[in-house]
């Protein structure tokens, strides 16, 4: 069995492009959240889930319409939120979006997977207004909720720290096929 710093080591040298830490499995299981409590969750989810397979299919106005289903259905439910935010930002509607996520992180107090993936998308749209200090603070929310993607993103926007990243990457490269022994 692994202590927690052999875990960290062994996804330092397996992942040297994501910084130090990236993963603590304790701090996932506090983020996973429980809205089944809520009135008519589960017939929400069902509209939620059809909305989303809509939308991979790219039938977005029948996913559109799923989604508000599934919100008229359930309101207090961030996920849906969440979902149709993402449509949103695919039908090019960003202030639309960034309400339903601002909506989400208010349903689900920012905390817990959805609440981590609303600060993701909200930094997306930061990104895409060329906003790259404001799309930094949702980053960074995000990671501090556990998104390995909001992690991978902020080490992309710390040139420095994408530099050591790449430079350990390719020392480690270099050890596992038996070079770098000078």
């Amino acid at each position: 069995m692994c202590s927690q710093r052999d875990k960290e080591v062994l996804n330092m040298i397996l992942n040297p492009n994501l910084p130090f830490n990236f993963e603590n499995e304790k701090e996932k299981e506090e983020n996973k959240e429980d809205y089944s409590h809520l009135q008519n969750y589960k017939e929400s989810e069902i509209q939620n889930l059809e909305g989303v397979k809509l939308a991979e299919e790219e039938k977005l106005e029948e996913a559109l319409e799923k989604f508000n289903s599934a919100i008229e259905i359930c309101p207090q439910n961030p996920s849906v939120y969440n979902n149709r935010a993402q449509l949103y930002l695919l039908m090019k509607k960003l202030d639309e979006a960034r309400l339903d996520l601002n909506k989400s992180l208010e349903l689900s107090t920012g905390k817990g997977n959805c609440a981590a993936q609303a600060y993701v998308q909200l930094a997306l749209i930061h990104r895409l207004n060329g906003e790259e200090e404001f799309a930094k603070i949702e980053f960074e929310k995000a990671s501090e909720l556990g998104s390995s993607f909001a992690k991978k993103q902020l080490v992309a926007m710390n040139p420095y720290a994408a530099m050591c990243n790449k430079m350990l990457g390719e020392i480690m490269v270099k050890l596992r096929h038996g070079e770098g022994n000078d």
